[in-house]
């Protein structure tokens, strides 16, 4: 498996989504012990992320609202995992440092949307550790970071890379 070696890329990626997002599907309504017949709306991740992924998933959410005849909702991926931290802490006005794949970034609520205090101008710490696995050619199972940290917990000695 090309992914699981090389860190994520796009085309790779999607061609995972198609082969697995029925099944996560399938898991996740008998997990919840329902039907699709049971979900109200469906929404999907419009963005920001890789393109090729980002379609499968918009046409999956497509068909199935289609099929059932339910309201479609885009959602942000950054908002998004932002509002399930807020729905699982209970925090109602969290100031977090957003760290996700291609996003480095400190957002807050403030006047009615979420806004962006500060970011990265560079390389986002994602990316950075995602490049940084494919160079030492670290699996991304079950994560490029994870896997860079345990590697580092077992070194003694430190070396200076240059690039």
């Amino acid at each position: 498996n090309a992914t699981s070696i090389l860190g994520f890329l796009p085309r790779e990626t999607a061609q995972h989504h198609r082969r697995h997002i029925l099944d996560v599907l399938q898991n996740a309504l008998d997990d919840a012990k329902i039907s699709l017949k049971d979900v109200d709306v469906v929404c999907y991740t419009k963005g920001p992320g890789m393109g090729a992924p980002l379609t499968v998933a918009a046409l999956v959410a497509r068909t199935i609202a289609q099929l059932y005849n339910k309201p479609m909702v885009a959602v942000n991926h950054c908002i998004g995992h932002i509002e399930m931290g807020r729905l699982i802490t209970g925090s109602e006005n969290p100031t977090v440092l957003y760290v996700s794949g291609g996003n480095t970034q400190i957002i807050a609520y403030a006047r009615q949307r979420y806004r962006i205090f500060g970011e990265t101008i560079d390389i986002a710490i994602g990316n950075c550790l995602d490049r940084f696995a494919r160079l030492l050619k670290l699996s991304n199972n079950p994560s490029p970071g994870y896997n860079i940290e345990q590697l580092a917990k077992k070194q003694v000695n430190f070396y200076l890379i240059t690039v």
